[in-house]
Formats: C-alpha cells, sequence, structure tokens
C-alpha cells in the first residue's frame, strides 16, 4: 500500500489553493492545522485522522529531486514539493491522497509521485474554500503509524526512502521520550545516508518485511519480531544466537564504491564567525565544486550559502545543530553535519560520502591535502578516510555491504599535543608534518598506495596506531 504520494509542481501551491485541493477529496470530511500550520490534516467526522499535508517545499537545489524520487522526476528549475501521507489502515485513505496530490499537480502544472498514483480528476479545483475544522489531537506525529510505550513506527514504502521533515520531527520526539524511531519498508527500498545515520543502531531500526522470515534489519540482517511493543530480535542478544535472514546475503555492487570521510573542527567562537567551511573544502577537493544544497532534512532545499546555515545555527544556540548537506546533480556527494557549542568554542562534526565508479581513481594525494588545508585554516583535530565496495548512488540496500577500509587518519595541532608531540611523532608509521600556526598536525596514511586496500589491513594499522597514540601524553 502506497502512503505517502507527492506532488512536484512548478507554481506555488498558496494556501487558497491546497484548501480547494483539500476540498475537493470529498464531503463529509474535517480539516485541522498541526506545528504551527506546517501541517494540514483531513479527518472524518470523528476526528480520526485521514489524510496529512506538509507545507510545501521550495526546492531550489538541482538534481535533488532526481536523487530522492528517480531520474524522471521534475528537476528543471525550481520545484514545489508538496507530500501527503495517507492514514495506514484506513481503506478510503490512499484515495484521499492520490485526488488530493492529482488535483494539486493540475492545477499547478506539476507531475505526481509515483506517477502510476495519478488519478483523473476534474480541470477546475471547486471554488468553495475550506472544509469545517476538526479538534486538535492530544498529540499528533502524522509519519508515526504505530505508538507504543516503546517504538514509533513508520510505514514507508517508496524507493528511496530519505530522513523527510515528518521523519526527522519523529525522530526528535523519540528521543525526547525515549522511545526507538522503526521504520518499516518492502524489501525493494534503500535508505539515504542521512536515515541510514539515524537509524544506526538499537533501538531505532530498519525493518524490512520478508516473505520467508517476516522481518529483519535491513543494516544487521538479524531476523525481527514484534515483541512488547517494538521490533526485536527473538533470541538473547548476548548469547550470539539471534538468526540472520537469507535475504541480508544480496548481491555486491560490482564496480562501484564510496569514499567516506569524517572529521572533526573546533574553532575559538566570534561574531565573525561563519560556519561549514571545512566541509566546503572536503566537497571542493573530492568532487570538484563546492556544495549545491543544504537543509534540516530532505530533500535539502536550499542552496549553499555558509551564511544563512550560520545564522540558523547560532539561532539555535546554546542547544546544538544538523544539517544535510547535498553535491550537485553530476556526482553522488552527501554529508551531514553536525554544530556544538563548547567551552572552547564551536565544534563542527562532518561525514561526507562520495560516490565512485571503477574508472575512478580514490584521491588518496587529496585527503592529504584536505587534512593540510583543515589544519592550517579550520582548526582540525582528527579526519579518517575510508573507502569500501558500495553503491555509487550512495543509497543503502537492505543486504550486507562491506566494511570501509581505513586509508588514512589524522591528528590537528590540539590533538598532537595532547598525545605529546615527541611521542607522536615515533609512532609506527611515520607521519607527515601538517603545518599550522599554532602548531604542527600529523598525517599518517594506513595502507599501501599501491594494490587493493584490504579492511583487515587497514583496521588493524588503525587500531595499533590509536592503542600507541593513546599511550602517549604531553607530560
Amino acid at each position: 500500500m502506497t502512503t505517502d504520494l507527492i506532488a512536484l509542481t512548478r507554481r506555488m501551491p498558496d494556501p487558497r489553493t491546497l484548501a480547494a485541493a483539500l476540498a475537493a477529496t470529498g464531503p463529509d470530511l474535517r480539516l485541522r492545522s498541526l506545528g504551527d500550520g506546517s501541517v494540514l490534516q483531513l479527518c472524518d467526522e470523528q476526528g480520526r485522522p485521514l489524510l496529512s499535508v506538509e507545507a510545501p517545499i521550495d526546492v531550489r537545489v538541482p538534481g535533488e529531486t532526481a536523487r530522492l524520487l528517480g531520474a524522471d522526476a521534475l528537476s528543471d528549475g525550481p520545484v514545489w514539493w508538496t507530500e501527503a501521507r495517507a492514514a495506514t489502515g484506513v481503506p478510503a485513505a490512499e484515495a484521499l491522497a492520490a485526488t488530493f496530490v492529482s488535483h494539486l499537480a493540475g492545477a499547478l502544472d506539476g507531475e505526481v509521485r509515483p506517477p502510476d498514483r495519478r488519478v483523473p480528476v476534474s480541470a477546475a479545483l471547486p471554488e468553495t474554500a475550506v472544509p469545517p475544522s476538526a479538534p486538535e489531537p492530544v498529540a499528533a506525529q502524522p509519519a508515526v503509524d504505530v505508538l507504543t510505550e516503546r517504538a514509533a513506527v513508520a510505514i514507508q514504502d517508496r524507493p528511496v526512502i530519505a530522513l523527510t521533515s515528518w521523519l526527522a520531527d519523529a525522530y526528535a520526539g523519540c528521543a525526547a521520550t525515549h522511545r526507538a524511531l522503526q521504520i518499516v519498508t518492502p524489501p525493494g527500498s534503500r535508505l539515504t545516508m542521512p536515515l541510514r545515520t539515524v537509524l544506526s543502531g538499537p533501538p531505532n531500526r530498519w525493518v524490512v518485511r520478508d516473505e520467508a522470515c517476516g522481518y529483519y534489519d535491513g543494516l544487521t540482517g538479524a531476523v525481527l519480531r514484534w515483541q512488547d511493543g517494538h521490533f526485536r530480535p527473538p533470541g538473547d542478544p548476548e548469547s550470539g544466537g539471534n538468526p540472520m535472514a537469507a535475504a541480508f546475503t544480496g548481491p555486491e555492487a560490482e564496480g562501484a564504491g564510496q569514499v567516506l570521510l569524517s572529521f572533526r573542527t573546533s574553532r575559538p567562537a566570534d561574531e565573525e564567525m561563519l560556519l561549514g567551511g571545512a566541509l566546503e573544502e572536503a566537497f571542493r577537493i573530492l568532487t570538484g565544486e563546492p556544495p549545491a544544497g543544504w537543509g534540516t532534512s530532505e530533500p535539502a532545499a536550499l542552496p549553499w550559502s555558509r551564511d544563512r546555515l550560520t545564522r540558523l545555527a547560532r539561532s539555535r544556540m546554546p542547544d546544538g545543530s544538523w544539517f544535510t548537506v547535498v553535491g550537485g546533480p553530476d556526482r553522488a556527494a552527501i554529508a551531514t553535519l553536525r554544530v556544538a557549542r563548547t567551552p572552547d568554542g564551536v565544534d563542527e562534526e562532518a561525514v561526507l560520502a562520495v560516490g565512485h565508479t571503477a574508472q575512478d581513481e580514490i584521491p588518496r594525494a587529496g585527503f592529504h591535502s584536505l587534512a593540510a588545508e583543515l589544519t592550517a585554516h579550520h582548526g582540525l583535530v582528527s579526519l579518517v578516510a575510508q573507502c569500501r565496495a558500495a553503491r555509487a548512488d550512495l543509497t543503502v540496500p537492505p543486504h550486507f555491504e562491506p566494511v570501509p577500509v581505513p586509508l588514512a587518519f589524522a591528528l590537528g595541532p590540539s590533538a598532537v599535543a595532547e598525545v605529546g608531540p615527541d611521542h607522536a611523532r615515533g609512532a609506527p608509521i611515520h607521519p607527515r608534518t601538517l603545518s599550522a600556526p599554532d602548531g604542527p598536525g600529523l598525517y599518517f596514511d594506513l595502507v599501501p598506495s599501491s594494490g587493493v586496500p584490504s579492511a583487515a589491513v587497514g583496521y588493524d594499522t588503525l587500531q595499533g596506531l590509536m592503542r600507541y597514540l593513546q599511550g602517549g601524553g604531553a607530560g
């Protein structure tokens, strides 16, 4: 059952058009507004939700609709993305969603995703404006289909499941109430990297429906059962006796891979500071271009702007901020950026993934150049560069993928000073020096530059290096 439908339109869905498209779904329905107007909800006469509609998103980042909805999605020029979610378990709700997005697409020169859910509707919207009001619910999470004391379960069934604002709100609600966010999908769905990050590690889970075993964890392969109000492995986690789903041993992505970069920077806070500079430099060195867009969820609708990102993060302090940052349509690249205020200043933690094919060389020289740039100008604390065989489009399938191979590791001046410069230089791997005004940083190559890198060699080398460095001290 398709519960999430999207209208992509070239013209903005203004409040009157939205209300008219909702009114066109049929009589005897009631309307209420949630989240300061960010969500409109159609209900039956008893107040039971049937259809939730998110405020339209103005997507101005090239390639972003194609990344999430397919190469044939409307993408040339600014596009308005209006998402409608039908209530699960209500037979008529999906038809309401299809009617609503079809009316909206017809009125505003657009299309429906998925395309086969567009239904014939009259060309003219009704003049009657707004359905009668429904009472406010006690609690509202439109993305959540099942809510228990232990978990919030969201059922998703599109080919690529992204960290939409609905799911981001559900995740925040789960964190505040100590619940797990568990997303249930069919076996053909894939996750974006930001959503994978949210679901990595229990109690949050990606729950994949499977004909053979019922359900399994799409990131670990563990067979799952619905027990005590949440999905969990049926066995004792400490005994190691949990069965694995046969479907998890899927095909490898031959000839495709990903470059993964994780780094942290720290700088003193001042009024002139602009965030995102280190991540922008990483995009330039690894993709040849700066980021194309950013946002607090997906789609990343805003054109890249360090100034606007900084203003939003500053408005939220002392609380932290989390962002999604994407590259342009010519090269798959996506990152998450976490910003936090600390006693020493402002920390930025970034994870960047870049897709590559068999014809692309792993940019070893680029890792060193980036580490040198971040050390000299952006307050590098640490950096790890890795690669792995995986989908070049950076989406995550519900089957096993090889673990990343650590390729390089770097420490910034503050970390070198904490370890002790002489001790750090005496590491079993001879480091290269990274120059900076406040002291040297160090760069370590973890695997040979020739041949196929081995995960076992990379991890053994990295673990040995970390044990050595942790045995030091500035004294």
